[in-house]
């Protein structure tokens, strides 16, 4: 039973923990706390200060763009007073692993017959595609994955309107998503429609296509959303993506507690979960009636009494190793635009530079730039983080643009998903069994996906169902 007196403990102050902490307070829950390990909100929605020229303004280091689909991003930015109004321009170009640049998707530049024939097939199987998912596979577009395995869609849909919306059925063609994606799109004729969803995808280091079950594709890519960023209809924000979660946490009743770790939970037979809080003062314990876990639910079992179906479900979860930095250039030498370099998102080019992120267009060739690399791939051995920032550095000067420094750099816990195999046998809806079990519920990245709008709505589907 629901009671908005129950007091929540909510680890974890990214999107999904400040988003779950709004859905509490909208539903009249005032007895919630959340907490955050580091010094800021946000998670993997960072955006530092930089000063160029003598004005400081914010680069990106995680996620940097939204689109008309973001629902759940809209309902925390109106909750916190953000705004996607005033941000700065997404613009884009293309090179190949020489660093040149290529027209791949302009038939009048480097114009050959073939060329217009494979642009020509390649819009054919993207109306093919929008068809296809809104018909042979109806029901997709739900955020999660609960019954998908089994044919069935249930959850929040981006499609039917322009708010969330509960829908549910049976679909046995869903079964599909949980082929690897390039499988997906050669059993249903649509192999070329790759060209396009991969920037957006693997260049943003959610993995690559031989080894992610279309469904995390799909879900985040959805035909519409894919269109938008195909036009470049893209949200962003001045004051940072961070900001959205930085002015949501302010209206919140009880902001979230930086720099306090989760280091013990315990969950005893008298149904209270009991957390431990290392902080600056040292250590507490605390008691609570509910449990909502946002962080990397395969490190669970390293400070909670997880059960053994917790364990043994938890460990299957694999992540991507994504890897970014924040390059310096000399004055008037580094980019003017944003780079995408698909010859690099492959499997074989692991640790070169993918793409880089030109923010701010008035800044010119003085504006540091996001450069970004994966270095895992299921099936490979890894490339180490040291030589993964080195051959990053090369890309940039091959495409013209010598690194004088990196003002920040760091490897991401990043998209956090279980394999085709994990996905068919049902994975999810294991996950969904356990839910509210010994008082304790799972969100965060896993339960649909890693960017920012699935993310949210993950909570506010957990918080809508069962608080």
């Amino acid at each position: 039973m629901a009671n908005v007196n129950d007091r929540v403990c909510i680890i974890g102050g990214g999107p999904a923990g400040i988003s779950a902490a709004m859905y509490l307070q909208k539903k009249g829950y005032q007895n919630y706390e959340i907490y955050e390990k580091l010094n800021k909100v946000g998670g993997k929605a960072y955006s530092p200060r930089i000063s160029v020229n003598g004005e400081e303004r914010t680069y990106e280091t995680g996620a940097i763009m939204g689109a008309k689909t973001y629902y759940a991003v809209h309902e925390v930015e109106e909750f916190g007073g953000a705004t996607h109004e005033d941000g700065p321009n997404m613009r884009r170009m293309y090179r190949n692993s020489k660093g040149q640049e290529i027209f791949p998707f302009d038939p009048k530049k480097d114009f050959s017959p073939k060329k217009l024939l494979d642009l020509i097939k390649l819009k054919k199987q993207m109306k093919k595609l929008v068809e296809i998912m809104n018909t042979k596979y109806r029901g997709y577009d739900c955020y999660g994955h609960i019954g998908v395995a089994n044919g069935r869609y249930y959850g929040l849909s981006k499609m039917e309107g322009n708010a969330l919306q509960h829908i549910e059925g049976v679909n046995p063609n869903l079964k599909d998503l949980a082929l690897p994606f390039d499988e997906f799109c050669r059993i249903n004729g649509v192999e070329e429609v790759m060209k396009i969803w991969i920037g957006p995808y693997t260049s943003f280091g959610y993995g690559y296509f031989d080894e992610i079950p279309a469904a995390y594709v799909m879900k985040y890519l959805d035909t519409t959303t894919a269109i938008e960023f195909v036009a470049m209809r893209l949200w962003t924000w001045k004051e940072g993506t961070q900001s959205i979660y930085e002015k949501a946490n302010e209206k919140l009743l009880h902001p979230a507690h930086l720099n306090h770790e989760v280091v013990k939970v315990e969950r005893p037979a008298d149904g209270k979960v009991y957390v431990t809080v290392k902080g600056p003062e040292g250590e507490k314990v605390e008691e609570f009636d509910k449990l909502i876990v946002t962080t990397p639910l395969d490190y669970f079992k390293n400070y909670a009494d997880a059960r053994e179906d917790e364990k043994e479900l938890f460990s299957k979860i694999i992540h991507e190793k994504y890897v970014d930095f924040i390059a310096k250039f000399d004055e008037n030498a580094g980019p003017t635009i944003s780079g995408y370099i698909f010859d690099n998102m492959v499997p074989e080019r692991l640790g070169h530079a993918m793409v880089y992120y030109h923010r701010w267009e008035d800044q010119k060739a003085n504006c540091p730039s996001t450069v970004y690399a994966l270095r895992n791939h299921l099936g490979s051995k890894d490339v180490t983080y040291d030589y993964t920032i080195r051959t990053m550095e090369k890309d940039m000067a091959l495409c013209g643009f010598p690194v004088k420094e990196r003002l920040y750099e760091q490897e991401s816990y990043y998209c956090p998903h279980v394999s085709p195999y994990d996905y068919a046998d049902g994975w999810y809806d294991k996950l969904e069994a356990m839910q509210g079990k010994q008082n304790t519920f799972y969100a965060g990245e896993i339960i649909s996906f890693g960017d920012m709008e699935d993310t949210c709505a993950a909570s506010k589907d957990i918080v809508e169902r069962f608080f």
